[in-house]
């Protein structure tokens, strides 16, 4: 049965900055394949030389129907308020996005923001909040979640794109920022130069990536992910599920000895690692990882030098690159000239 959505209530404040009309255009809509500047035509967006894209749910799509993301688009779809924010009582999303956005953080009010892989929208949230314009795009149909929570106004606009084909002339935004996304693609390093092409003179480019750890290696997980990833998507939801319901309340006991419990255990558990949440959303969140962290087509791993490398050949500047989060977190800003 098909998920479905409950509209979410976003905080005044970010429904506030949906209503203000900002500057008075969006970075404009071209092909992805000829370059071409995009007209409206009704339900569609059209190329000069005969290409169409079709706004579904006035989510303009411009990526075939199936793609190696579809398990995200599944899972977020499912879980599609689970980490938000305003859904959970913390600030857990905020955290992280203030973290890699550093000094940017008191200057996004009005800034244009391409949200790379938004997902149901836990840093819509917190862009919107900030009063950024943003643009999120997707590669699956979690744009639909992200709709539903955080419906197209003066301030946000949503397309489903692949972020190695993006419908925008390149320097288009302020800020590119796009956080759990480059590690699950199929080619991290063309990916982050994708990101840093649309990034304006001036501008910068903030994501994550999972580094290489030995926790990972020496645990059951990645035996189970190639088992996992091979299904379709309602066994493995079922799979992931089960696994949870059984080992979760283990993870809950298991106190000191959760590290020895991680190395024979696939489910993600954040018991230790935010105790904030109440035992309602530790479930939850157990739930969604599990499934993230097993399912996924792709999980490459990079170091911080390695980050960092890849940004030096691209020509960035104020490069900052640390370990954190996910694994390494990184910031950068494109040259003026």
């Amino acid at each position: 049965m098909a998920p479905h959505f409950h509209r979410h209530e976003v905080t005044p404040t970010a429904r506030d900055h949906q209503l203000d009309p900002g500057p008075p255009s969006w970075p404009p809509w071209i092909c992805p394949r000829h370059a071409k500047r995009l007209e409206e035509a009704g339900d569609e967006l059209r190329c000069p030389h005969g290409d169409a894209y079709t706004r579904v749910d006035g989510i303009p799509r411009f990526v075939d129907a199936s793609s190696y993301a579809d398990a995200f688009g599944e899972q977020w779809r499912r879980f599609h308020r689970t980490q938000l924010d305003s859904y959970t009582g913390t600030t857990l999303s905020r955290d992280r996005a203030r973290r890699c956005l550093g000094p940017l953080w008191d200057d996004l009010a009005g800034k244009n923001i391409l949200e790379c892989g938004c997902g149901a929208g836990r840093f819509t949230e917190v862009l919107l909040e900030r009063s950024a314009r943003v643009t999120s795009i997707d590669l699956s149909r979690a744009v639909e979640a992200n709709a539903a929570n955080f419906p197209p106004g003066a301030s946000h606009r949503i397309a489903q794109a692949d972020v190695l084909a993006l419908p925008f002339p390149p320097g288009s935004f302020d800020v590119v920022f796009a956080l759990g996304v480059v590690q699950h693609t199929p080619d991290p390093e063309r990916t982050i130069a994708a990101l840093y092409e649309q990034v304006r003179p001036g501008g910068a480019l903030v994501f994550d990536h999972y580094s290489r750890h030995v926790q990972w290696l020496v645990s059951v997980r990645p035996l189970v992910r190639e088992v996992l990833r091979r299904l379709p998507s309602q066994p493995r939801f079922a799979i992931t599920d089960a696994l949870v319901r059984a080992l979760l309340p283990v993870h809950r006991r298991a106190g000191r000895f959760g590290i020895v419990l991680r190395r024979i255990s696939p489910v993600e558990a954040y018991y230790t690692t935010y105790p904030e949440l109440s035992n309602e959303h530790q479930i939850e969140w157990a739930r969604l990882d599990t499934h993230d962290a097993l399912t996924d087509r792709f999980k490459h791993f990079r170091t911080c030098d390695e980050i960092a490398r890849t940004l030096e050949r691209l020509g960035a500047r104020d490069i900052w690159c640390e370990s954190g989060g996910n694994g390494v977190e990184a910031r950068a800003t494109r040259p003026l000239a």
